[in-house]
């Protein structure tokens, strides 16, 4: 039976058409060549309407956007941004997007622009979520370990006193208070990580050390029974980093991968991968320009994944799937790297859960570049 090659569509209109995203095609000197469906009703202009203008026109000219099609244009390579205010004075006002600017095959023939309104921004506008929680829970546990690890010091020690001169039967009682104020004390002192305001002393990390050295750990230890595989890019650049608190970061996210898959699967996987992404930059509260986030090392596993009412708060504290969990493991995660300059994502489906670190790179203080080795 012959093989029907026919395309889809082969008029590329209707392609762009079928996208649920503004598309538009610019040209060098800045005129509108062309946009989709979506971009009409993203900016409330018909599309013969945006053939007849200008980028400026439709956006202000000290925009983002038009700012990123210079760039793009100058460079011949794509630039992605996110959580970016898009003023749109003829729409009705601002809108929060993703935008993503690709040059034409002839960078000086334009680019192409596609923005997105939901998806990455909104994860992390639910980062810089997660980092307010983390400074609330930081006054919280200040107050916690002075409120309540001294009365509990005085609970164990009485307890302490009447076990020695108990019977058998009350002496289990005297033990099991003595190891509730235990466990509520070290539960204090973890929510006392969030407290620590001091700035972190970072410097140039080889992120696949730390990688390995987390594997070493996790392989002789809770995830002995699973199989781990790389997938690094060799010439990444070193991280601005704090070595602790990245094997703290990768350890806790590869125990975690570890605890979903569980113990009694033979065919659990957990992959390392590392990746440059140059184009990857993000606008954060008290920045006065976009930050470079170009380092993405990614954990996945093949578990069952997250349920989806979790994804939205999985690093808020004290949300946790484990029966035994505290849920301050990835709330801690989220602080860690958010002192660090970057942001995490989840994205989990049945079978493939991904945490997504991205990070910036380290850059020397004579102001010189760091080259991929």
């Amino acid at each position: 039976m012959p093989v029907n090659s026919t395309p889809l569509a082969t008029d590329s209109t209707k392609l762009l058409n079928a996208l649920p995203h503004p598309v538009l095609a610019v040209r060098a000197d800045g005129s509108i060549a062309d946009a989709n469906v979506a971009a009409e009703a993203f900016f409330g202009m018909s599309r013969t309407s945006l053939w007849h203008q200008k980028l400026v026109e439709i956006v202000p000219i000290d925009s983002p956007l038009a700012s990123l099609v210079e760039q793009v244009i100058a460079r011949g390579a794509a630039i992605n941004e996110y959580r970016v205010d898009l003023g749109l004075p003829k729409a009705g006002g601002e809108r929060l997007v993703d935008i993503f600017v690709t040059p034409l095959p002839d960078a000086e023939e334009g680019v192409v622009i596609m923005l997105q309104e939901r998806s990455l921004a909104e994860k992390i506008d639910r980062q810089l979520t997660h980092r307010g929680a983390a400074r609330s829970i930081a006054a919280m546990a200040s107050t916690l370990a002075h409120e309540i690890k001294n009365p509990l010091s005085g609970i164990r020690g009485a307890a302490q006193l009447l076990e020695a001169e108990a019977n058998d039967a009350d002496r289990a009682l005297t033990r099991l208070i003595c190891e509730e104020t235990d466990r509520i004390v070290k539960l204090v002192d973890r929510m006392s990580a969030f407290s620590d305001g001091r700035p972190i002393e970072r410097e140039s990390i080889n992120i696949h050390e730390i990688l390995d050295h987390v594997k070493k750990v996790a392989q002789v230890g809770f995830a002995r029974h699973i199989h781990f595989r790389e997938n690094y890019d060799p010439s990444l650049p070193p991280v601005l980093g704090n070595r602790d608190q990245l094997i703290q970061i990768f350890l806790n996210l590869v125990k975690n991968a570890a605890e979903s898959i569980g113990e009694t699967r033979d065919d659990g996987e957990i992959e390392l991968s590392t990746a440059f992404r140059p184009g990857v930059r993000l606008q954060t509260p008290g920045s006065s320009a976009p930050v470079s986030l170009p380092l993405e090392f990614c954990v996945r596993d093949n578990g069952p994944g997250v349920a989806e009412e979790v994804l939205p708060c999985l690093f808020d504290p004290f949300v946790t799937t484990k029966v035994s969990g505290t849920g301050l493991g990835l709330a801690l995660v989220a602080k860690i790297i958010g002192d660090h300059g970057g942001t995490i994502e989840c994205e989990s489906s049945s079978r493939r859960t991904t945490f997504r670190v991205l990070m910036p790179m380290y850059a020397p203080r004579d102001g010189r570049g760091v080259t991929r080795r």
